[in-house]
């Protein structure tokens, strides 16, 4: 089921028959008058789309830029064919009613719309004749209007650029830790040692000065050096954070559309 908020999105979207074959591109969609819900489209088959039909879409299926309705092919070919200036007669609004299989009379009258612009002309129980049929634009591409029998082909390109983003921070902390430090120093110590000596002339009146027989003692003080640890704080160097730039290479996949230009019928395509 077609709504009206999706008619900017029918317009130039491509049609398929019940079959999966596809018809054609619509022209222009038709509203109707009393509930303003899309009913019926025009549809531009033919070579170049030179032929327009009109199709009943009330019942139609939209997924993304493809219509799907529920008649074939041939009997969307086979519509009494209206003209870009021509006005229906009522026999010709009546066989166009017939031709689908909608009851006669019983369909309220439509309004074209446009691109969302609602136009003069009208289909249901009111005359279709009544009004122009077909007006304004056909051509829904970038090419505008249809001013010429050619249409415009175009297709995506892929510009890849680059910008900065932040990707991350560092940051520059300084902690204290402790650890053991060993030196090896030399140290001089002093120990008692034994001397003895002669008694001789040199010496005989030190060593009898004094009683023949006596106790006596003679003590000496010994020395030795230690290890004495001292701390001094000194600077030793300067760390700062900066940044440098690599370049590597990353590969970008993107999806991107392109217009395929087909024919339809007896044409002589050159190879290009």
């Amino acid at each position: 089921m077609i709504s009206r908020d999706q008619v900017d999105r029918v317009f130039g979207s491509t049609v398929y028959d019940t079959s999966g074959d596809k018809v054609g591109s619509v022209g222009q969609v038709y509203l109707d008058d009393v509930t303003g819900e899309p009913e019926w489209a025009t549809v531009n088959t033919g070579l170049f789309g030179t032929s327009e039909s009109f199709v009943p879409i009330h019942d139609a299926e939209l997924s993304d830029d493809r219509l799907v309705i529920s008649h074939d092919k041939d009997k969307v070919k086979n519509a009494p064919s209206v003209g870009a200036e021509q006005k229906l007669s009522p026999e010709e609004e009546r066989a166009l009613y017939s031709h689908y299989g909608v009851a006669w009379g019983t369909e309220p009258a439509a309004e074209t719309s446009q691109t969302g612009t609602v136009g003069t002309g009208t289909v249901g129980t009111g005359t279709v004749g009544t009004g122009t049929v077909g007006t304004g634009t056909v051509g829904h591409d970038t090419s505008g209007p249809t001013t010429d029998e050619a249409m415009t082909r175009s297709e995506e390109r892929v510009d890849v650029g680059t910008r900065s983003q932040e990707t991350g921070r560092a940051r520059l902390r300084k902690y204290v830790v402790t650890e053991q430090v060993s030196q090896t120093v030399p140290v001089t110590k002093e120990r008692a040692v034994l001397e003895t000596e002669p008694v001789t002339d040199a010496n005989a009146s030190a060593a009898t000065d004094g009683p023949a027989i006596s106790e006596e003692e003679h003590e000496v003080v010994l020395h030795e050096e230690v290890p004495v640890v001292q701390k001094t704080t000194e600077p030793v160097e300067r760390v700062r954070l900066g940044t440098e730039q690599v370049t590597d290479e990353q590969t970008v996949t993107e999806e991107v559309r392109k217009e395929k230009i087909e024919t339809d019928g007896d044409v002589d395509t050159p190879n290009r």
